[in-house]
């Protein structure tokens, strides 16, 4: 998958009691709405990992998506 972070990005994961909540600047939710489109066009059992040593602000949960079926 070919990943394209929009410039200034800013993008955090965190879980709050129970909730996954995603936070980001309008370039951050652009990116990773991006992301998810390139993974709908895989095939199943693709996915993709953020973490703070790949993309998420330092102290983020790690996200991982993927797709099924």
């Amino acid at each position: 998958m070919d990943f394209k972070w929009e410039d200034g990005f800013t993008l955090r994961v965190a879980v709050e009691d129970g909730t996954a909540v995603i936070r980001g600047n309008t370039e951050g939710l652009v990116s990773l709405a991006n992301h998810l489109l390139a993974l709908s066009g895989e095939s199943t059992g693709s996915h993709f990992h953020l973490d703070t040593y790949n993309a998420l602000e330092e102290g983020s949960a790690e996200l991982i998506a993927e797709k099924t079926e």
